[in-house]
């Protein structure tokens, strides 16, 4: 029979990585579907809208639709996760929203209102060209090849330098690189240039100072980090998936404490949203803290009961009960 300590350890490891090799697995795959409509201001369709959705705990793994000539569009095969979708259109501003998608359950229809460029307004992005440029560079970052992925995205800040959010991925891009400092001035850049934007440029600078908060951490300088991620939360207090990346931070840099502090956050934001509860279980877990690993993970089977999540989920809860014994 295997000993308490050997169970305690394997979970301690499965805790440390399993979101990883999970992540890998699902890469939001799933059997959910999404539909919806993009209109004007006017209430008329908007034919050839592109949708996009990303998934919130990683930009790279992304879905796309188009909207016909009733500007309706949907979405097949998605797994159940907060995702971002982002319509945009050739002479409208884009439109981005947080959106829950279900498996057990049908998922709403979407409706997407997009308002018409006018004089002043910052050039965008319009052409397939960039578009597939950009999907490109966030495919090249996740591969871990950041020379290649900054490159690019330098290229297109310099064809469209009104897409000041481009900045974010180049700071994103020299952070991982090592340049911490220069990563640091860039996000710094996108925190004046959001001042101006009245449709994204809270979004942007709560998730640029969670990043310069992340260079901080990176430097050792634990208090500046801190008081950066405090920031970036008041900054967009009701968004669950920033507390939750917040946390995601301390978690990768085993300041556990702070990222239950985090997690537990994002799950207050939102209490039906089953991946707060799911990595705060894990950081239990690595805490050694069992009752309340087995209380978050309890949730996540309450909130999605099926799926390759929900049996690694079942597996962890078995273990524990065992450790227990």
């Amino acid at each position: 029979m295997r000993s308490r300590t050997f169970m305690m350890c394997t979970l301690v490891a499965l805790g440390a990585g399993i979101l990883a090799g999970t992540a890998a697995a699902q890469a939001g795959r799933g059997t959910a579907r999404i539909n919806g409509t993009v209109m004007d201001e006017t209430g008329k369709p908007v034919p050839g809208a592109k949708v996009t959705i990303s998934l919130a705990m990683n930009e790279a793994v992304k879905r796309e639709a188009v909207a016909d000539k009733k500007g309706e569009w949907a979405i097949i095969g998605l797994g159940t996760s907060q995702w971002t979708l982002t319509a945009a259109a050739d002479g409208f501003l884009p439109a981005t929203m947080n959106i829950q998608v279900r498996q057990l359950e049908r998922n709403p229809p979407i409706a997407v209102t997009l308002k018409k460029t006018g004089v002043g307004d910052r050039p965008l992005v319009q052409d397939e060209a960039s578009l597939a440029l950009i999907d490109q560079a966030n495919q090249l970052y996740s591969e871990g090849n950041y020379d290649g992925a900054l490159a690019i995205f330098r290229d297109i800040l310099a064809k469209n330098p009104g897409i000041y959010q481009v900045n974010m991925n180049i700071g994103d891009c020299l952070r991982e690189k090592g340049e911490v400092d220069q990563a640091l001035e860039t996000y710094t850049v996108v925190i004046e240039q959001a001042k101006a934007d009245p449709q994204m440029g809270k979004e942007m600078t709560a998730k640029a100072l969670a990043r310069i908060g992340e260079c901080h951490l990176k430097k050792g300088d634990f208090e500046t980090a801190q008081t950066f991620f405090k920031q970036s939360i008041e900054t967009l207090p009701e968004d669950e998936i920033l507390a939750y990346n917040v946390g995601e931070i301390y978690f990768s840099n085993q300041k556990l404490d702070e990222a239950i502090t985090y997690f537990e956050l994002a799950t207050r934001i939102k209490p039906g949203w089953s991946d707060g509860y799911y990595k705060l279980g894990l950081a239990y877990l690595n805490k050694a803290d069992y009752e309340k690993a087995r209380q978050s993970l309890s949730t996540v089977l309450e909130l999605e009961p099926e799926g390759e999540r929900a049996a690694v989920v079942k597996g962890i809860l078995d273990t524990i009960e065992k450790i227990k014994k």
